[in-house]
């Protein structure tokens, strides 16, 4: 094997089988442990958190819990444990400290980190707070966040439809030092944004995850930035890369093949940070990646309309810059209860992130394809028809030598004139249960390319509607082959695809008293996904505007029982979710929301009133569940 270097981390071969024999010594001791001890937690279950009345808009304007865990240990006793909601702070909290000068938390800058502003001359601030990576580094605890999009403007115009402003901005993430006292609260000690000027910026950070090795891996959720030059939405792309190019790197032309990549921040003892960007993991619009436990293979949520479903194997354990990319073929079994459907894989290709890095710097979209435009529903001859990343046609042929390119900064369009898949509408988080070899993923839509639609390209995908979504279940196996007949170098292949019952959303013919379009009791439009292997617990935060009120969920993988156990203010989407069984003798749950007051005009009249005059959007909070002891 060879050696395995990465930023900030190092094996030789010979660490690599110390650590293959340490693994083999704690599979021993698993197998040893299985008789529970009286500290052993047996399961943990939920109480429910009541969804709030529309007669209470106290109740449905602000963020709360009222569940208790109950943890059961090895020598039956059970022990309860309130939960509490914890604002570790909000985007407006003067921390986020740059040159001994302190900005809000979501402010924005640019290559040089100099705090940008808004039209008024107002500082910039992100209300959008998203991902959590709540690390411990040595002796110290840092949080890496996502601040995903600029929601609002100082004077609470929506920045995307401000007159001579850009519909969005170059966004950014932030390092916070924290520190636990013995009840197990957290509390900030230092901010600071963390400079992503080495990579070209960053577009639209998302959802996130962490590594094996202990590092954060991101996003680039970048829509605009995907659409071809060619087509009606051309002018979407100009304008992200004019917001670029003006905001973040002083006039300097931004190059679209830069962004839609995972990045990756590797956080040090004393609080500096290593970024970098995975270009062999492929360009998408990126919720996230996910790892298995091998650390090499991942799955990314493709979000948007006309995604993909992409596996990424890497060479070796921890190695994120040499592998092959794999999309999905949905193969359809029935069209009940979300769908079903078996699984192929089409390998994509093999590269490096330094060969797709110059093949970004010396590419354009018409250097890699052939393109035509459609007659109706056709193409010319030798074209292929493809819907990718949007419902308008393209009709395309990749240049002879330009495969590696089509595939690594194309991934969306090489994958569909490949045979894959491009139907997924809204694929969003992504968890992995290890212990099962199960795999979970947010549909937060069932509609548009997911449904039977006369006229598709492939129609792969012919399921009912279903506008609040499905989290859906794959099973992973190893020894599968691509569409050559090839083994995939992985025992985390995604073959099966089904919906458990308790995890279909439930959408109504007509709105209730608070203006839900979906039953309050079931998900409804599911975005954030963290699978607990300690608790069996699958927890799923809604991004929706189906309900008013957007919820945390806990489902029980043995009991099969779906658990509310956090509403969020009305409009916010639950964000930022990490579960951590253990750390330092306590368990948390982090949670943040975002766009706080973005409620449906289906909400009654006089209840939108009395909630828009309690909410403040300018303070979402970035924050965690607490209360829980160690889950061990």
């Amino acid at each position: 094997m060879p050696s395995i270097s990465r930023p900030g981390f190092f094996l030789s071969t010979t660490a690599v089988a110390v650590l293959a024999a340490l693994a083999g010594c704690a599979n021993q001791a698993t197998t040893a442990a299985k008789t529970p001890t009286p500290t052993t937690v047996v399961s943990v279950e939920f109480t429910n958190t009541p969804a709030p009345s529309a007669t209470d808009p106290d109740k449905m304007a602000r963020t709360y819990t009222s569940s208790v865990a109950k943890v059961t240990y090895g020598d039956g006793s059970v022990k309860t444990y309130p939960l509490a909601f914890n604002t570790l702070f909000s985007v407006q909290d003067k921390i986020n400290e740059v040159k001994g000068v302190k900005h809000p938390a979501g402010q924005l800058f640019d290559a040089k980190m100099q705090p940008l502003k808004d039209p008024m001359g107002q500082p910039l601030v992100a209300e959008t707070p998203d991902a959590n990576s709540l690390l411990a580094v040595g002796d110290k605890l840092f949080m890496v966040t996502h601040y995903e999009y600029d929601w609002v403007l100082a004077d609470k115009t929506v920045a995307s439809k401000a007159k001579g402003w850009y519909a969005r901005s170059p966004m950014g993430m932030t390092l916070t030092e924290l520190k636990q006292a013995k009840d197990g609260t957290l509390n900030v000690i230092k901010q600071s944004p963390i400079d992503f000027s080495g990579v070209e910026g960053l577009w639209i950070p998302c959802a996130g995850s962490q590594t094996p090795w202990n590092t954060h891996l991101g996003s680039e959720e970048d829509y605009d930035l995907q659409f071809s030059p060619l087509t009606k939405n051309a002018g979407k792309l100009q304008a992200s890369l004019k917001a670029m190019s003006a905001q973040y790197l002083g006039g300097k032309p931004a190059n679209p093949y830069h962004y839609g990549y995972i990045p990756e921040v590797d956080v040090r003892t004393a609080g500096k940070t290593l970024v970098s960007k995975h270009y062999a993991m492929g360009r998408g619009t990126w919720e996230l990646a996910r790892l298995a436990p091998d650390g090499k293979t991942a799955y990314l949520g493709d979000d948007g309309t006309y995604g993909l479903m992409l596996m990424y194997v890497g060479d070796a354990w921890g190695n994120l810059d040499s592998g092959s990319l794999y999309a999905a073929k949905w193969n359809q079994t029935s069209d009940q209860g979300g769908g079903k459907a078996n699984l192929n894989w089409v390998k994509l290709g093999h590269a490096t992130s330094d060969e797709v890095k110059k093949l970004a710097n010396t590419h354009s979209f018409t250097d890699i394809f052939d393109a035509a435009k459609p007659e109706g529903n056709a193409c010319p001859a030798s074209y292929t028809r493809i819907r990718a990343g949007s419902k308008e046609d393209e009709c395309l042929k990749v240049k002879p030598g330009k495969e590696k390119a089509a595939a690594f900064l194309e991934t969306r369009r090489m994958a569909t004139l490949m045979g894959a898949t491009t139907e997924f509408t809204k694929y969003e988080g992504v968890a992995i249960n290890a212990a099962d070899k199960k795999l979970y993923l947010a549909m937060s839509a069932v509609r548009d390319s997911m449904t039977s639609a006369k006229g598709e390209p492939a129609d792969h995908i012919r399921l009912p509607a279903n506008e609040a979504g499905a989290t859906y279940t794959a099973d992973l196996a190893s020894g599968q082959r691509d569409q050559h007949g090839s083994v995939i170098a992985s025992d985390f292949v995604a073959t099966k695809i089904y919906v458990e019952p308790a995890l279909l959303g439930l959408p109504l013919a007509t709105p209730d008293a608070k203006g839900n379009t979906a039953d309050d009791n079931h998900i409804a439009q599911p975005d954030n996904l963290f699978y607990s292997e300690k608790m069996r617990t699958l927890f799923v935060g809604e991004d929706s505007l189906i309900h008013t009120n957007n919820y945390l969920w806990a489902y029980n993988l043995d009991t099969k029982k779906l658990t509310r156990i956090l509403s969020a203010a009305a409009g916010a989407e639950n964000t930022g979710l990490q579960v951590l069984d253990d750390l330092h003798g306590h368990a948390y749950i982090m949670a943040n929301n975002q766009h706080w007051g973005d409620f449906a005009k289906t909400v009654p009249a006089e209840l939108a009133k009395q909630l828009k005059d309690r909410i403040d959007v300018f303070h979402a909070p970035v924050g965690y569940l607490g209360g829980l002891p160690a889950i061990k």
